[in-house]
């Protein structure tokens, strides 16, 4: 089933991603916490996380999260973790750009929930630990340009990567615009090659 937006997300009751992050250690019926990180840990409006666990992770970077979950990805999401494994990492990290749950953009609230971007800025901070040489895979693909306020998120991001040494990485070729290539229809032996975001950003004007 498709997620429409049920409202703004400034009138739900965010759970703060330290929260969200407690609960999901917590065993849970629905699905192996040892093996997948899902936050928050049951389906809400938004998410700030999911993947699986590992020592090496790779972390991949769309633009909103839309209905998977554990047990239950969608072929995103399966694409994603073919070419993590592809590319020598033991498990990876889904994170969104912006943490509304959608499934069509278009559907994303046109002004950006500062509460909610500073929450899933903790998610990214608290992924980029999570391994000792963080490696992050662009792949939004062109729907950066659905909403103005994302490529201020993107350049919060970079900053945040750049605190903590990670390097950034694109699978696939560039769209016409210089986009970094969405991870569907990827060959699972796609292999990941470097991807300079600031040089990208300053394109984009996303650092304004």
């Amino acid at each position: 089933m498709p997620h429409i937006p049920q409202g703004g997300t400034a009138q739900l009751e965010l759970l703060p991603f330290a929260q969200a992050l407690a609960q999901a250690e917590e065993p849970n019926g629905d699905y192996d916490v040892k093996k997948w990180l899902y936050v928050p840990n049951t389906y809400q409006e938004y998410r700030y996380l999911l993947g699986t666990r590992g020592n090496k992770p790779l972390i991949c970077i769309g633009i909103n999260p839309s209905t998977a979950r554990p047990d239950a990805l969608d072929n995103t999401l399966k694409s994603v973790e073919r070419i993590a494994l592809g590319n020598g990492y033991d498990s990876f990290l889904m994170f969104n750009v912006y943490a509304q749950r959608a499934t069509d953009p278009d559907a994303m609230e046109r002004s950006c929930n500062a509460a909610l971007h500073r929450e899933n800025l903790a998610a990214f901070r608290y992924a980029l630990g999570l391994g000792k040489e963080p490696a992050v895979w662009a792949a939004w693909g062109t729907i950066v340009d659905r909403r103005a306020y994302l490529r201020t998120c993107l350049a919060e991001l970079l900053e945040a990567g750049r605190e903590a040494g990670a390097r950034w990485f694109r699978a696939g070729p560039l769209s016409r615009q210089g986009h970094p290539h969405h991870p569907l229809y990827l060959r699972k032996d796609t292999v990941l090659d470097p991807f300079d975001l600031e040089a990208y950003l300053a394109i984009l004007g996303g650092t304004s």
